[in-house]
């Protein structure tokens, strides 16, 4: 595996970002875009070989996509309650969509992508508790659509319609030294992408430099509805709950930020 300074590897993606379209290194990947950036650098995944390496992390993302870009996994307290697949997906949880077929009948899944502007349809919502500096996961089952019905009608057989007791939650502090070990500094690359001969290309066309991420404004776009967290469970097993980030936002969890 390549070693670089920082200064050569701000070289290196100057000369892949001049290149021109660059022909995807793993066609339908779902990280493909970061995958092929790495394989250009040569080296392995997450794995920036630099000094400090622990504080810098590679971003990557295509442009105009809606997707959101992972921060981090940080599964919520009381983790003696393992409240993920204990409760959120025992008492909350619905059929899968492949129960019966690629997975047993009773299979059930917990997907929620949530945040803190607006409840999603089942009626989930993150709240910011600035008293306590924790963040929050609230259920109100006034907001759970009405196609939803049978879904609800369940959960109140099974734990009722209250606010969830105990409420899962991070508390700023262990989410403030999450965030320390994985985003302190970051390059963010930006890729346009296109389909010659049904194989997908990337022009890599901006790179940032996202130096000292800051606590204060990670709970503001927590606030703002910028920053989900998304739960992906299901009986069989958890892939883990996730922090993440709508696309241009990320540059302004940093006090610095420099244009390549």
């Amino acid at each position: 595996m390549k070693i670089y300074t920082k200064a050569s590897l701000i070289s290196e993606l100057k000369k892949i970002r001049n290149t021109g379209w660059i022909k995807s290194s793993r066609q339908g990947n779902v990280g493909d875009v970061g995958n092929t950036i790495e394989d250009l650098l040569g080296i392995t995944e997450n794995n920036l070989p630099l000094p400090n390496a622990g504080e810098w992390e590679l971003k990557c993302q295509r442009e105009k996509t809606t997707s959101l870009i992972t921060l981090f996994h940080m599964e919520p307290s009381p983790r003696a309650f393992k409240f993920v697949p204990q409760i959120l997906l025992l008492k909350y949880g619905w059929p899968h969509k492949e129960a019966g077929k690629k997975y047993p009948t009773s299979e059930k899944s917990f997907r929620q992508t949530i945040n803190g502007l607006v409840r999603s349809d089942r009626g989930f919502k993150v709240i910011v508790d600035q008293k306590n500096n924790k963040i929050l996961i609230s259920f109100d089952s006034k907001a759970v659509d009405k196609k939803h019905t049978d879904w609800l009608t369940s959960v109140k057989k099974r734990i009722g319609l209250g606010e969830l007791n105990p409420q899962p939650y991070w508390g700023f502090n262990d989410l403030f030294y999450k965030a320390g070990t994985k985003l302190t500094n970051c390059f963010y690359i930006i890729a346009d992408t296109k389909k010659i001969n049904n194989k997908l290309f990337f022009r890599y066309t901006k790179i940032q430099m996202l130096q000292n991420f800051d606590s204060s404004n990670f709970i503001s776009a927590i606030n703002a509805g910028n920053i989900y967290v998304d739960f992906d469970a299901r009986t069989g097993h958890n892939h883990g709950t996730k922090f993440r980030i709508k696309q241009n936002i990320l540059p302004s969890l940093y006090s610095k930020v420099t244009d390549i």
